[in-house]
């Protein structure tokens, strides 16, 4: 049974495409192509393992993208 209140993830989105990217610009593009939730973190943030469908990671140094993943 699935759950109709949990939208499906971007599956087609270029995760690489954002790395260099601006954080503002980065966020907003994630967004655009449907991720519901953005969550910006320091490149070596300590970080729980649960995974949430929708959820977008970029992870930021000093303004610009430099790694993303989805969960």
């Amino acid at each position: 049974m699935s759950d109709a209140s949990t939208p499906p993830e971007p599956t087609d989105d270029d995760f690489e495409a954002y790395v260099g990217l601006d954080a503002s610009a980065a966020e907003e593009r994630a967004r655009q192509r449907g991720w519901t939730t953005v969550r910006t973190l320091p490149p070596d943030a300590i970080i729980t393992m649960e995974y949430l469908t929708g959820r977008l990671n970029l992870a930021v140094r000093d303004g610009v993208v430099v790694r993303c993943w989805k969960g």
